[in-house]
Formats: C-alpha cells, structure tokens, sequence
C-alpha cells in the first residue's frame, strides 16, 4: 500500500470541494539560467526527482525495441533522456526542447556521458515540422505537457504523434493531473522542501497548478491513440496520468540488473517514494513488468 502520509492526501482530495483549477506556467519556455539548473540538479542521481525517473525509464524501456529510432517530447536537460538512452544502446534517440538553455545543458551532459545514440534538436512539439509522417518507431514524453500554454497546443501534441509514429510504434506519455484542491498541491509541491532549491520548489508549485484534467488527458487518449494504448492515473486521486502502447520489448538481463543497482543505490526515502509511485499506479491498472530489487 502506498505510504500513510500519501494515503491522507487521497482520503482528503477524494473527500473535498474542488477548487483548484488550471492556471498556465508564468514562464512557457524555461530559459532561466538558475531554474534550469534547480531543474537539472532535481533530476540526478541523489534528486528528489531520482525515483520518479527511474520509474519513467523502466516504462520507455519497455516500448522501445533494439533499433528503433525513438523521439523524446520535450527532453529538457536529458537527465531522462540519458538514463534511457545509455540503457537502450542499440536505439537511436532524438530529445526535442524549444528552450535553448535546456539544449545546451543537455549537450553537456550528453558529451559527459559520451552518449553516441542521443541527437537534440530544437523543435515546437506542437508541429514537429521536420518530422515525416510515420517517422519513427517510439515516442516518450515524461512531465512536460503540462507546460503547453491550453487545451488547443495540448491536442495539437497528440495529433502529431499520431502523425510521426509508425503503425505498431511505442508510446509512453506521463504527467502530472490537474488536483482537486489547492490543499494538496501545495502538499506534493512542498514535501520535501527542505531537500531541494526553493527555485524547484515554486516551479514544482506551478507546475502541478499547470497540469490538465483527467478529462483532458482521456478525450485526447480517445481521439488519437486508443486502441494502440492503455490509459492510466495514479490511484484514487490522478496525480499522475500515463498512456502507455503494450510491452514491446522486455527488459534484457542487464537492463534489469542497472535497474535494480540504480534502486539499491537510493536513499531509504527514495525508495519509498518509488514504492508509493509504482503502488498507486498498479492500483490504477499500470504495471511495470519488471520491479528492481
């Protein structure tokens, strides 16, 4: 079961009035040096986004097959895009930002890690315009589409990647879902304030006030990519909503032995956090197929 304190924040939200409702991010395009940077440092090994990646990863993981050509949605400074592309060698990876900061701290850490089989390319993902119709063979975005500006930039999102993705292609979409009260996101936002930049936290903040309805996500999952996907919220209450296309490639011996090496390496609270991810995702119909140990 998930963690007594998260079990709270469901009994609250499913209990409450709504009323919290969705309010864009104040800066569409993270270009800010210092936001990057809290961004960036959040997402290492050791950040309190460590767990919540290494969740995201197993997913893309299992939809990406040993040659496919594989698009990332929004890739930021690649601390996702890295992890997956070092565990999937034999892919071929493209990580699109419109934020030049972002590109250029992702180049950094794409030479560090002497990453081969990653490209970044600043593009719109809203039009993808130097991609050909049924381009490549897997797309993955992981909390970015929150950050699109409304409804309208967020559809045209989904239209491209029916467009773009081949026939039978992979597909792992994730991101925040809009809360009902303003009481929990202010808890999700500030749970480990004391852990990490007050910068990330104020943007964690807006980005969980950014997030679109559940609604939102299943009209969009339904017009284009049912079918070929599943679509999944965390739990009770949709703190996290994921498409995901069925298991097209599971993971390799050594695949999994990074994975659980990368969970054993975590802190206590890390792995409890995700514990708790996994958990409330089962919950809401979205397993892993493998669990590292």
């Amino acid at each position: 079961m998930p963690s007594l304190p998260v079990v709270k924040q469901f009994i609250t939200e499913l209990i409450s009035s709504r009323d919290a409702w969705r309010v864009p991010e104040p800066n569409l395009v993270m270009d800010d040096p210092e936001q990057v940077r809290g961004f960036h440092e959040a997402g290492l090994e050791g950040g309190v986004m460590a767990p919540v990646y290494l969740f995201h990863a197993i997913n893309v993981s299992e939809v990406v097959r040993p040659g496919d050509v594989v698009l990332d949605l929004g890739c930021g400074p690649a601390n996702q895009l890295a992890m997956v592309a070092r565990l999937n060698p034999d892919s071929q990876f493209l990580g699109l930002d419109l934020s030049d900061e972002m590109l250029a701290r992702a180049q950094e850490q794409i030479n560090a890690q002497q990453l081969g089989n990653v490209a970044l390319r600043k593009e719109d993902i809203t039009r993808l315009g130097s991609l050909g119709d049924q381009s490549v063979d897997a797309v993955f975005s992981t909390v970015v589409l929150h950050q699109l500006p409304d409804l309208e930039a967020f559809n045209a999102v989904f239209q491209q990647i029916h467009r773009v993705l081949k026939p039978g292609g992979g597909v792992y979409l994730v991101d925040f879902g809009h809360l009902k009260t303003e009481r929990a996101i202010s808890y999700f936002a500030h749970q480990y304030a004391d852990r990490q930049p007050d910068i990330f936290t104020r943007d964690y903040h807006n980005s969980l006030r950014a997030a679109f309805d559940r609604a939102d996500w299943q009209a969009a999952h339904r017009t284009y990519l049912a079918g070929a996907t599943g679509f999944y919220t965390t739990f009770v209450m949709p703190f996290m909503v994921a498409i995901k296309s069925p298991i097209r490639h599971p993971l390799t011996t050594e695949q999994q032995a990074e994975f659980g090496r990368l969970y054993r390496a975590m802190p206590g609270w890390h792995q409890r956090d995700f514990d708790d991810l996994r958990t409330m995702f089962r919950l809401g119909g979205l397993k892993l197929g493998h669990f590292p140990r």
